[in-house]
């Protein structure tokens, strides 16, 4: 990408990137060269200036809407604020840069000096003597294009570019002529060849509506037929399009280019016909303007020293006026919003509720007390008949197969109601507790059923009559040898649902396989039956 940001002030030229434009509010295109519009497309909604004939080509083919294209006379100053209130201005005039159709250099006078942008240009002698550059301006800033300063490498001008191409036609009288092109520029070549030959020049329709745009000799046509000199897109020249060319009719492929390319086919042709200044020309250009300073336009291909005995004393770095400033600073702000406007909105997913802090502490609360509910422990022994209280985690239900507990406390230390345990089969049962009362690891939870944990002084379970003590406070003592009731001995089922811990269940989703589960776990608990209980 060929494009500017000049420091120091709110201009862009060339340059088409919002995301790294930051503080630019004026926007200038020099020309159509798809290397100068990177970036430039539909979407673009902000004002820019160009010439008339860019202006043109800018809505036809990238669609730029023409409210924001501001046309600007190529010759003609014109003045335009640098900040909200109008109290700084500068004033631009644009010159013809001799490149492609619609091409122009600017020329910016303000606060900060005089810049002058060339763009891709060729250079004439003609050129310093517009009336913009030759009042005897001090530039103190010139952007240079730079595309062949080099020493080493020679240039014809394209006088004598365009002569050598007319001798190798005329080597050639009975064979076609392709020329391969870009989208813009040359037509005043092609217009010559025309003339020279007395022939219809071929071009596609898009290029055919821009030579009628430009006003020259009706010479052109889109009839294949009606003339031998047709001219292509550059990518067409290759070695299997001459090979085809070759069948129907002898042709021949001329590339104007001040390019080192090689030639694909022993029948193609580099002429180094070039719309950009020669190295010998921007050492005159350079002299005659005498800048504080040249700034290459293509980064990667600096100047070095080839212009230091032609350069005036460098001047100090202007300050920028505080309403520019503001000016500067309210366009950074605004690119940030427009790139956020103009980010695609990802569509919201259905069912996606955002809970507070408090709803997402219980969600996960609640999800542990599942992942709890069907964890299974590897070891029945861990269960074992253990006489110290429970202590339990923050959750009221536990995982009693886990061997560290957080906070402990007591179940026995509250008189209130701690819980209500939905069993497997949809029993609700409330579980109460005394200062007396104190809960065995064992049977997981003291379920309302007391008496059937009833233990005796001397240690040994009273078993009793289990449906007449049903929901009886029955208290526990701390000293006493809990041993739960065996539910294997009683054929309630539910009473067995009851009884088994929680943590015990795998995550099964059928009533029988529930109830073997029950029934395994008591199995094991008889196995492992005290010899006191029996």
């Amino acid at each position: 990408m060929n494009g500017t940001l000049i420091p120091h002030t709110p201009i862009a030229v060339d340059f088409w990137s919002l995301r790294r434009a930051g503080s630019a509010r004026l926007f200038f295109l020099s020309h159509m060269h798809s290397d100068h519009t990177v970036g430039l497309s539909s979407t673009w909604a902000r004002p820019l200036y160009c010439s008339p004939i860019t202006a043109h080509l800018l809505h036809r083919h990238l669609q730029v809407s023409k409210q924001w294209i501001r046309a600007l006379e190529v010759g003609e100053s014109h003045v335009l604020p640098l900040d909200e209130i109008g109290q700084e201005t500068m004033t631009v005039t644009l010159i013809d840069a001799n490149h492609c159709p619609g091409s122009v250099m600017f020329l910016f006078e303000g606060y900060f000096g005089t810049i002058l942008y060339t763009g891709d240009f060729r250079y004439t002698p003609s050129m310093l003597k517009e009336p913009a550059l030759s009042v005897g301006k001090q530039i103190h800033t010139l952007y240079l294009d730079n595309t062949n300063c080099n020493p080493a490498h020679v240039l014809p001008s394209r006088q004598e570019a365009a002569q050598q191409i007319i001798h190798l036609i005329r080597k050639y009288p009975q064979h076609h002529i392709k020329i391969g092109l870009y989208s813009l520029g040359k037509e005043s070549l092609l217009e010559k060849l025309a003339l020279e030959f007395r022939t219809w020049v071929v071009l596609s329709p898009r290029r055919l509506e821009l030579v009628q745009l430009l006003g020259l000799a009706d010479v052109f046509t889109v009839d294949e037929r009606a003339g031998r000199i047709h001219a292509v897109d550059h990518t067409e020249i290759c070695h299997s399009a001459m090979l085809h060319w070759n069948q129907t009719h002898p042709t021949i492929a001329i590339l104007p280019t001040s390019r080192k390319i090689r030639s694909p086919h022993p029948d193609v042709h580099i002429i180094p016909y070039s719309d950009h200044s020669s190295y010998p020309e921007l050492r005159a250009f350079v002299a005659g303007l005498r800048p504080c300073q040249v700034v290459p336009i293509i980064s990667r291909q600096p100047c070095g020293n080839y212009f230091q005995d032609s350069l005036s004393p460098r001047l100090p770095v202007p300050l920028i006026p505080d309403s520019v400033q503001q000016y500067m600073s309210a366009s950074r702000k605004a690119s940030v919003f427009w790139l956020l406007e103009r980010r695609p909105r990802k569509p919201r997913i259905p069912g996606v509720v955002f809970e507070s802090p408090e709803k997402s502490a219980d969600r996960d609360t609640k999800k542990h007390k599942k992942e709890n509910l069907f964890s299974w422990p590897g070891d029945l022994e861990k269960l074992s008949l253990c006489p110290c209280p429970l202590q339990a985690k923050k959750q009221l239900l536990p995982d009693f197969g886990c061997k560290e507990w957080d906070e402990p406390v007591s179940f026995c230390e509250s008189q209130e109601v701690v819980t209500a345990l939905t069993s497997p089969l949809g029993f609700s049962v409330q579980l109460k507790s005394t200062d007396e009362e104190c809960i065995s690891p064992e049977t997981t939870e003291e379920i309302g059923l007391k008496s059937t944990l009833i233990s005796r002084d001397d240690g040994s379970p009273d078993l009793g009559n289990q449906d007449a003590q049903v929901n009886q406070d029955v208290p526990l003592s701390h000293s006493s040898k809990a041993i739960p009731v065996l539910a294997t001995e009683s054929g309630d089922l539910a009473l067995k649902y009851l009884l088994t811990p929680v943590n015990f269940f795998q995550a099964g989703f059928s009533s029988r396989s529930f109830d073997l589960q029950v029934e395994q776990f008591h199995k094991l608990l008889l196995k492992h039956k005290p010899e006191s209980a029996t």
